[in-house]
């Protein structure tokens, strides 16, 4: 009977053992982290690529209160989106379960919808700001595996709406 006993609760083990390892790779949690993609930038407000800043010097005020949407695909399919803080910044948070990274590098794009006029009345209302992604490496942030991504370089498209 305890032999019964043994060889059930060993065989019950290994069925959990292998289900969680089954779970695991399936959710992508090699070596227990959690993964994670962040797409994170500064929008400028400006209709000139060469008014951003380099080397620290800004040539161009930020946009505040910008709304960057996160379009992939053939119909440019909103995925996600966020709304830049009061320096420009924007962050947005995605599952890489449901977004694998050489998709969101080839078949996605930044785009921000509030047209430039929102943040200087000379610039146009017309046309909206567009960049393509660039991977540029990944950080560990508690449990977290995060894959960093950020604008490749806002462009002003004027037929853009």
């Amino acid at each position: 009977m305890a032999f019964k006993y043994c060889l059930l609760l060993g065989l019950f083990l290994v069925a959990a053992a292998s289900m969680a390892m089954a779970a695991q790779a399936q959710m992508g949690l090699g070596g227990g982290l959690l993964a994670l993609m962040r797409i994170q930038g500064t929008v400028f407000c400006s209709a000139n690529v060469t008014d951003v800043p380099i080397n620290n010097a800004t040539a161009s005020p930020v946009f505040p209160n910008a709304v960057v949407q996160l379009q992939c695909g053939a119909g440019n399919t909103v995925v996600a989106g966020a709304t830049t803080d009061g320096f420009g910044l924007f962050s947005i948070v995605l599952d890489p379960l449901q977004n694998v990274l050489s998709t969101l590098l080839t078949g996605c794009t930044l785009v921000v919808k509030t047209p430039l006029s929102t943040c200087n009345a000379n610039l146009p209302a017309a046309g909206r700001l567009l960049s393509s992604l660039q991977f540029v490496g990944n950080t560990l942030v508690g449990p977290f595996n995060v894959s960093n991504v950020v604008p490749a370089g806002f462009q002003f498209l004027p037929n853009l709406n």
